[in-house]
């Protein structure tokens, strides 16, 4: 449990949290593995999880044929690494997964945090919530800003067709 509180110590999403925050969230966790390959969720599958990676590294897809077609061409959007979380849209919505994650290195480990017990835990302590949701929010605000860069450098950068 040690191993995991200094963990959570060091990811983002739990900047600022208390000694005390750290261990009720610690508790709700636990670790997972994967090897190399092995997909973690789904592009459209449900989502009730937070993912947290100790060790390892953790590609997103998005799977760009068409929805109709068995033709499935997936494209990395993004590779996570130590101390990043992913699946957080789960925290705010039940909904549908928007990407596939799949372990990039053989070894991948990451803390696993379900949906309805931290929300649980939030509702119980709302310091440690909003906190959590700050972080959060924060994260999230992070990856749009890096996501329009990439789709400005696309749109701005990318040789315009002559017809």
């Amino acid at each position: 449990m040690t191993n995991v509180i200094n963990f959570l110590k060091q990811s983002d999403i739990f900047y600022q949290f208390t000694p005390t925050q750290l261990e009720l969230v610690g508790n709700l966790c636990h670790e997972v593995a994967f090897n190399a390959g092995d997909v973690i969720f789904q592009e459209n599958s449900g989502s009730k999880e937070l993912y947290v990676i100790m060790q390892g590294e953790v590609d997103i897809l998005i799977n760009r044929g068409n929805s109709g077609s068995n033709n499935k061409t997936e494209t990395a959007i993004a590779r996570l690494r130590r101390g990043q979380s992913f699946g957080e849209v789960a925290l705010v919505d039940e909904g549908l997964r928007s990407a596939t994650a799949r372990a990039a290195q053989k070894d991948t480990r990451l803390l696993l945090i379900p949906r309805d017990k931290i929300i649980m835990l939030c509702e119980t302590y709302p310091t440690l919530g909003y906190r959590l949701m700050y972080n959060l929010a924060a994260d999230l605000a992070m990856k749009i800003r890096n996501t329009d860069l990439r789709i400005r450098e696309q749109l701005l950068y990318k040789p315009q067709d002559k017809n």
